[in-house]
């Protein structure tokens, strides 16, 4: 199987804010928006205030004119605020203006059709990988079904994966800053093992987490990469431990998920 290549020295760290560009308005309405990726549910003006940070009067502000553009609703049981439709149009945005999401559908589907297993495409966000787009197979849990979802970098396959087309020194940077909780008791949170991981990716040229996020799960990951070998995107399979062994599931979808990748890249 290929070997990972390692990437070039990490690019310089982003230059700090400029006040006289940034507008803390924007910021404030995002971060109003941004309470609900952690309180998944209805939120009352005064649990919207307390998660964002603003007080009572400015979070009231924020929501009414949030509300007023679509991008907030009000719950129609009357429990406080959702997130409202408008937030699809930007989501839909995003995904059709992605050269890498537009790219990597038609592929993912005939991969989808070969292995008749979940495929998924995520990007890379530092601490975090995000699905971009999902292709399900005939059993999944509601989250699994959707785009947009995060996982942390070192705990997922996908995470991994592109870890392995990063310097060691950036390697270090993101286990580090991570948040290294469990979500299973197979998942692998100490950097002694978190290392060997990524350079069994590099080895292998794909990682793989076994039941590191869902008990009963398998998931196998490689990397796309840009025309300077840097990671852009990751494609995963997924499988259920019920219906595969291990070293089958890596077999049979190591190859392909890696040809795909290949296919991609540049």
């Amino acid at each position: 199987m290929s070997k990972a290549k390692r990437s070039p020295p990490a690019a310089p760290e982003e230059e700090e804010v400029d006040s006289r560009l940034y507008v803390q308005a924007v910021e404030k309405a995002f971060r109003v928006l941004e309470v609900f990726g952690t309180l998944q549910r209805p939120l009352s003006l005064s649990e919207i205030a307390e998660a964002s940070g603003l007080d009572k009067s400015g979070a009231q502000r924020m929501c009414y004119t949030l509300r007023r553009l679509g991008y907030l609703a009000a719950d129609e049981h009357g429990r406080g605020h959702v997130p409202g439709l408008r937030l699809m149009d930007r989501s839909y945005d995003f995904l059709r203006m992605h050269p890498l999401v537009q790219r990597a559908t038609p592929p993912l589907m005939d991969l989808r059709r070969t292995t008749q297993e979940r495929v998924d495409l995520s990007l890379p966000d530092d601490l975090s990988i995000i699905y971009a787009v999902r292709l399900q197979s005939k059993r999944e849990t509601f989250a699994a079904t959707l785009v947009g979802r995060r996982l942390p970098t070192f705990a997922s396959s996908g995470g991994r994966a592109m870890l392995a087309y990063r310097s060691d020194e950036e390697v270090e940077s993101v286990l580090r800053r991570s948040d290294r909780r469990a979500a299973t008791p197979r998942t692998v949170v100490d950097l002694p093992g978190l290392r060997a991981k990524v350079e069994e990716a590099r080895a292998l040229g794909y990682a793989l987490a076994l039941e590191e996020w869902f008990l009963g799960e398998i998931v196998l990951a490689a990397a796309v990469t840009d025309g300077q070998g840097r990671p852009v995107g990751a494609i995963h399979i997924a499988g259920s431990l019920a219906e595969w062994d291990a070293e089958e599931f890596r077999r049979r979808m190591a190859p392909l998920a890696m040809e795909a990748a290949r296919a991609l890249s540049g």
